[in-house]
């Protein structure tokens, strides 16, 4: 699935930076697949809707995995992305996730605090009690939102952002992320999807300091939409 112009969801934007509920299927930045991905999209509805001439720049601020729908923040302008990249080190970018699960975890809240280690040839990352070689510390904190017949709504706040963190993490407790395949999950999504979805987002604009906070609307589906 590729997004257009036409297509494009844009949750914010000003001079300096554009914030976008990604599509799952969408990639955020390009790969070895060649598909085209959402910055080259970005770029694309700049340079029409400001009749920019020229190349139009646009920075990737982070990324989230292919399956996965929600918000990404690019920015507009080289000052915006520095200070975008030093804010996402410096953790004071605040991200909120949802997850569908099969099974509820046994609480009702807690905190997850693993050691991952991604294998690159999987494209895969492991859980692991104790700290080994080439392992990152990994740390969630997790809510029970709601319960549905079949499934299960979690709110998810990461302290870290590790390579596949969340789903790696909820599938080591045994609650697998609906549609994961790669993690547990018993079937697919019918769209390719994983139901993890990028929900909030909260931060101090690195040009006007002032807050910006970001709520991204769930993808129009039957169990998302129960729990909306």
């Amino acid at each position: 699935m590729n997004s257009t112009k036409e297509n494009l969801q844009v949750l914010f934007e000003d001079n300096h930076i554009i914030i976008v509920n990604k599509r799952s299927g969408d990639i955020t930045q390009g790969d070895k697949t060649g598909d085209q991905p959402l910055s080259d999209v970005i770029k694309a509805y700049v340079k029409e809707k400001y009749n920019k001439p020229g190349e139009v720049f646009i920075g990737t601020v982070h990324r989230l995995d292919r399956p996965t729908s929600g918000i990404v923040i690019f920015a507009r302008t080289s000052k915006a992305l520095t200070r975008l990249n030093k804010m996402l080190r410096d953790k004071i970018i605040d991200k909120t996730y949802w997850a569908l699960v099969k099974n509820a975890p046994n609480k009702a809240s807690d905190t997850l605090t693993n050691f991952l280690k991604k294998d690159t040839k999987k494209n895969k990352s492991f859980v692991y009690k104790k700290e080994i070689e080439g392992s990152k510390k990994a740390t969630l904190h997790y809510t029970v939102l709601k319960k549905l017949e079949n499934y299960s709504l979690l709110e998810i706040d990461l302290e870290t952002g590790r390579h596949h963190q969340i789903r790696t993490q909820l599938s080591h407790i045994g609650s697998v992320i609906k549609g994961d395949l790669k993690y547990g999950a018993s079937r697919s999504n019918k769209d390719g999807s994983i139901s993890l979805h990028a929900r909030k987002i909260k931060f101090i604009h690195p040009v006007s300091k002032e807050e910006i906070a970001i709520t991204a609307p769930t993808p129009i589906d039957v169990i998302w939409n129960a729990c909306c």
